[in-house]
C-alpha cells in the first residue's frame, strides 16, 4: 500500500476534528453501530481486507501503523490517534459499510466472510520503523593552525519513538511509529580528547518549537569545518519520512565548550 505525508502544517497545528466534532465526542456513542462494525472489512475496490473492528480498536493490515481506539457518535466515525479524525458515514448497514474520506472519496467496504482474511491481522506485529538499523560512523581528519585534529559523528539508533500521521490511498489517517536517533560527536587532538557528548533533540528546544520537536527525529549529523571559533556540526531534525527539516549549528570550541544555534542565526552572524 502506497503512502503519502501529510503538510507540515497539518502534522503540526491542525487535527480534522474542528470543535464541533471535539463536542460530540463528548456525547453517548451509538453501541449499535459500533455493534455492527465488528469484523474485517474489505475494500469494494482493491478486494484487499483494509482493517480490522475488535471491541473500541481499529487494526490495520499495514504492521507499521498503530491499532487506534475510535468511537461512533451520531453519523460520524471518530479515530483518537495522534491526531482525532472524524469521517462521516454514508450508510452502515450489518454486511457494508461507507463514509467519506480525508480526500472527500467515498470508501466503500463490505463485510469479510472468509476466515482466512484474519491471518493478516494475527500476523501483524507492530513495530516500529528505524531511521538507522545499526550505528553508523563518519570520521573526518582536519588541520587548523598545522595542527591535527579527528572529528567524529556516531549515529545510534535507540528506542525513543515518534509518532507521525499519514494517510492511505483510500484517504484513511493511520499513525506510524519511527525510532529516533541518538548522536554522539567527538573531537579528538592526536590522543587528547577535546570534546565528547550524546546529543538527542530535545538539546535543541530553545531554537526548534516543542511541536515540531515532539513530530520530528534526529535524522542525521555532519561536521562541516573548523574555524577560528572552534568545529562546526550542522545537525538534520526532520519529519519522518520527508523534505522537512530544520537545520541546527554546533560549535565545539578549542577548549570544549558546546554552543548550539539555528542555521539562521549562524548566517546573520557572518553577515555582519
Amino acid at each position: 500500500m502506497k503512502w503519502f505525508v501529510i503538510s507540515i502544517l497539518t502534522i503540526l497545528f491542525s487535527s480534522c476534528t474542528g470543535s464541533s466534532g471535539v463536542s460530540n465526542l463528548e456525547k453517548p456513542e451509538d453501541a449499535r453501530a459500533k455493534e455492527l462494525l465488528q469484523g474485517i472489512w474489505i475494500d469494494n475496490d482493491s478486494e484487499m481486507p483494509l482493517m480490522s473492528i475488535k471491541g473500541d480498536t481499529i487494526y490495520h493490515n499495514d504492521p507499521q501503523n498503530v491499532p487506534a481506539y475510535f468511537k461512533i457518535v451520531k453519523d460520524s466515525l471518530y479515530i483518537l490517534g495522534h491526531t482525532t479524525t472524524s469521517y462521516h458515514i454514508d450508510r452502515q448497514t450489518e454486511h457494508t459499510f461507507w463514509f467519506h474520506s480525508i480526500s472527500g472519496n467515498v470508501i466503500k467496504l463490505y463485510k469479510s466472510e472468509n476466515l482466512g482474511d484474519s491471518i493478516i491481522f494475527s500476523e501483524n506485529q507492530l513495530g516500529a520503523i528505524p531511521t538507522y538499523s545499526e550505528v553508523t560512523q563518519k570520521d573526518s581528519i582536519v588541520f587548523y593552525n598545522n595542527t591535527r585534529y579527528r572529528a567524529y559523528v556516531y549515529i545510534n539508533p535507540s528506542k525513543m519513538k515518534v509518532t507521525k500521521t499519514v494517510y492511505s490511498d483510500e484517504g484513511l489517517g493511520v499513525d506510524n511509529v519511527y525510532y529516533d536517533n541518538i548522536i554522539h560527536i567527538c573531537v579528538y587532538k592526536g590522543n587528547e580528547k577535546v570534546y565528547a557528548k550524546d546529543i538527542n533533540k530535545q538539546m535543541f528546544d530553545q531554537i526548534i518549537s516543542t511541536e515540531f520537536l515532539s513530530n520530528s527525529i534526529l535524522a542525521d549529523m555532519n561536521f562541516i569545518n573548523v574555524n577560528s571559533s572552534g568545529f562546526l556540526y550542522q545537525a538534520n531534525v526532520c519529519i519522518p519520512e520527508s523534505y522537512v527539516c530544520q537545520l541546527v549549528n554546533l560549535t565545539v570550541s578549542f577548549d570544549g565548550i558546546l554552543k548550539i544555534t539555528s542555521s539562521e542565526e549562524e548566517l546573520l552572524a557572518n553577515i555582519k
